[in-house]
């Protein structure tokens, strides 16, 4: 809504007409008064009517007159363009002489249907109203450069000496809250289109605005200027190729009481846009593709022909505001406006929309020639397993407050968990490593379900299921290692708490930061040690899920350099182990000598020569401190990660490693995602393997694009979890054998 909104020390004043009164407070009004503006002349108020206790009828909603006194007049335009949010006015309840109930629509005696007034639909008629009285030409943007001129602008900005710094997603540090005090809101944010009252906290939509945690915060494009009004100025096409839609940073697009017929899907370009006016148009259909504008809380439809509106929309959970006023609507859709408001129509649209197209198979991507293939499943020496890594998305976290966008029966656990099994049992790798799996699902789902496909598994929850009851710690997720029983046998298992081995560490100076910000995280990872049945050679399989917040990659970092530590000091425990004994030669077997069973096992005489897996949810992307550790082996102490926090000689000497490790992906790139939600889109799940001893024949490719294209994100019916499994087949490297050693030199007898 447009409704002046005054920032605590900064005075807004704006020329007034002189019939007007000098009121600033948006919801005062004169004693006499009882409705929300001045009365419409008799027998022709085009709004809804309410009786009072005395019988008498008055008028509910009006065109303001710029003759009246009160703030409706003038007063509701202030700083328009200013209000990325838009506060609701008071509900009826609060408004004297309003009551809730049936009101009449149209004047006395006109034997007019009557209507359900309730909360919602005054909302929504006072904001018809607003957007009725904004109908001269780039209204907001005259009424937002007035407000900007007016300002009473500080010489000395007045901020909190005392306020902490926090450290955003970047590593740049701000002034942020300290003891309860705000930081303040300059005038130019204001002027820009920003509220100066707004905050990010959550809406009263029934799906929710507050995002589930993410690796790394969406960031809109900087720019000095997020809304455009091009209201009123008559335009009657908007082409697909306007260059409109290149402006990606918009928050705020006005095309209201033009002559629009039809809006283009291009306008899906606008990732960022919240409020979207489209109201006094000739719209007859609403294109489906605004379903993919999820950041929009406020769409104006009013004043249009709009008769019914796309599933597709149900998308939008974050909509606070869908206008409709003003067409001739669906009854029903109405209807549930009305008693129920926008959350509810936008969650009937989601559930009631049909599923999209179900995309193309992922195809393989092979890193070697179809000849080096078939001479590799010709040779028996050559010996190869795959390896899959999939973040399920546990039952606790699937909720419908964080992926507003999925229909409610997609994010069910029973409709979800049999897509993810049908994905794990598809591609028959050698070894499964799940995160995000509660203690429950894993004993009666996982662990039975495995077992009939040949299956044996490890599993160890988060620290926290240690302090909880029974019926609570079943609930508590962790990762899990699933392996072929009948290729491969457990040898080891460890867990790694991160911060239980913080802790044991002698050498990690226990500073503040250490007991602020690591150990208060529970985060684990396993790690399994197996050798084949058949040919003994040794596999390392590490799963970790890391911490997920970007103000914390210093902690992702400590507790990737804990986890190679860990993996360090277990391989060389393991290459100590003698070779198992060759299994005695079967007398029906009359050629043995190319089966890879009658070869002599392998023997290691470093931990890092054996063959290993580290894969898992990093939660980091590729430009991020723990990938450029983990692929390189090295991290500087001064790199940016850090963000300016001590940890002993990590943050002293740097961070090493001697595994040698790449991700499995690197060689045609890493996938464009591996996380998919409705605000992000990015790589942050790996198979890392050590080069020395593995190579990579194939992994397993993107979703098609076009079908990404045209989801809000992940859930949905087609892909279970808001990750994507990523799989890959690697080949075990002959071991190179040691050079023999030089004879001593022989000189020559000397002459003397």
């Amino acid at each position: 809504m447009y409704y002046a909104q005054q920032s605590p020390g900064i005075a807004h004043k704006l020329s007034q007409h002189p019939g007007q009164l000098h009121d600033q407070t948006p919801w005062s009004r004169n004693a006499h008064h009882n409705v929300l503006g001045p009365p419409q002349p008799p027998g022709t108020s085009p709004y809804p009517l309410f009786t009072h206790a005395n019988g008498g009828m008055t008028a509910l909603q009006h065109h303001p007159h710029p003759h009246m006194p009160g703030p409706m007049g003038h007063h509701h335009h202030q700083n328009s363009l200013s209000h990325a949010h838009y506060q609701s006015p008071p509900n009826g309840n609060g408004i004297p002489g309003t009551h809730s109930g049936l009101v009449p629509n149209g004047s006395p005696g006109n034997g007019a249907v009557a209507q359900i007034m309730t909360p919602h639909w005054q909302n929504q008629l006072m904001k018809c109203e607003m957007i009725r009285a904004s109908r001269s030409p780039h209204h907001r943007a005259r009424a937002s450069a007035m407000a900007s001129r007016t300002v009473q602008k500080s010489a000395i900005p007045i901020t909190n000496p005392n306020a902490v710094k926090v450290i955003d997603p970047n590593g740049a540090a701000k002034d942020g809250e300290a003891n309860g005090t705000p930081t303040s809101t300059s005038s130019t944010a204001v002027a820009n289109g920003a509220s100066p009252t707004s905050t990010a906290g959550g809406s009263t939509t029934a799906a929710s605005v507050a995002e589930r945690p993410r690796p790394t915060a969406p960031k809109a494009p900087a720019n000095t200027w997020t809304s455009l009004d091009m209201g009123g100025v008559n335009i009657k096409n908007l082409p697909p190729t306007s260059g409109l839609f290149s402006f990606s940073f918009l928050i705020n697009l006005y095309l209201n009481h033009n002559a629009l017929t039809s809006i283009p899907p291009e306008i899906t370009r606008l990732k960022h846009l919240e409020l979207l006016d489209l109201s006094g148009n000739s719209l007859v259909t609403v294109p489906p593709e605004l379903g993919l504008l999820t950041s929009l809380k406020e769409l104006y439809l009013f004043d249009n022909h709009i008769t019914t509106l796309p599933s597709e929309l149900g998308t939008l959970h974050q909509l606070q505001t869908l206008g409709i006023e003003g067409n001739p609507i669906d009854p029903s859709l109405k209807h549930m406006v009305q008693e129920q408001g926008t959350p509810a129509l936008i969650a009937h649209l989601r559930d009631s929309c049909s599923a999209p197209t179900p995309p193309p198979a992922r195809m393989w991507r092979n890193l070697i020639s179809p000849t080096e293939r078939e001479n590799m499943q010709s040779d028996p020496n050559v010996e190869t397993f795959s390896v899959l890594s999939y973040n399920i998305l546990c039952e606790r976290c699937a909720t419908e407050r964080v992926y507003g966008y999925t229909p409610s029966w997609a994010l069910t656990w029973k409709y979800r968990k049999d897509l993810i099994m049908e994905e794990i049992k598809s591609h028959d790798c050698d070894f499964v490593c799940l995160q995000e799996v509660d203690i429950a699902q894993y004993e009666e789902f996982f662990l039975a379900t495995l077992s009939e496909q040949g299956y044996d598994g490890v599993f160890w929850p988060k620290s926290r299921y240690k302090t909880m009851g029974e019926a609570d710690r079943r609930m508590v997720d962790g990762c899990a290692i699933f392996f072929k029983a009948s290729k491969y046998t457990l040898v080891e298992k460890h867990l790694v708490e991160f911060s239980t081995v913080a802790m044991q560490r002698a050498d990690l100076k226990k500073t503040d930061d250490m007991f602020n910000r690591v150990l208060t995280k529970d985060h684990i990872a396993i790690v399994s040690l197996f050798e084949n049945k058949e040919s003994g050679t040794r596999f390392i399989v590490a799963n970790a899920h890391l911490h997920w917040d970007p103000q914390f990659r210093d902690v992702k970092l400590v507790q990737a350099a804990l986890l190679m530590d860990e993996v360090d000091k277990i391989a060389n425990n393991f290459a100590k182990y003698p070779p198992r004994p060759p299994a005695p030669a079967s007398p029906t077997d009359g050629s043995s000598d190319n089966n890879a069973s009658s070869r002599p096992p392998p023997s290691y005489s470093d931990g890092a020569k054996i063959p290993t897996i580290v894969c898992g949810d990093f939660n980091s992307v590729p430009d991020s401190g723990v990938y450029e550790f983990l692929s390189s082996g090295s991290l500087p102490s001064d790199h940016p990660d850090w963000m300016s926090y001590t940890y002993g000689k990590y943050t002293q000497d740097g961070l090493r490693h001697k595994f040698g490790l790449k991700s499995a992906y690197a060689a045609i790139g890493e996938l464009p995602m591996t996380n998919f939600t409705s605000t992000f889109k990015e790589p942050i799940d790996y198979i890392w393997y050590s080069t020395s001893s593995l190579a990579v024949n194939a992994v397993l490719g993107e979703v098609e694009k076009s079908y990404i294209d045209k989801v809000v994100g992940f859930p949905n019916p087609h892909f279970p979890s808001d990750h994507l499994c990523i799989v890959s087949e690697f080949r075990v490297k002959p071991q190179k054998e040691a050079p023999a050693p030089r004879p001593p030199p022989v000189f020559p007898e000397s002459s003397r």
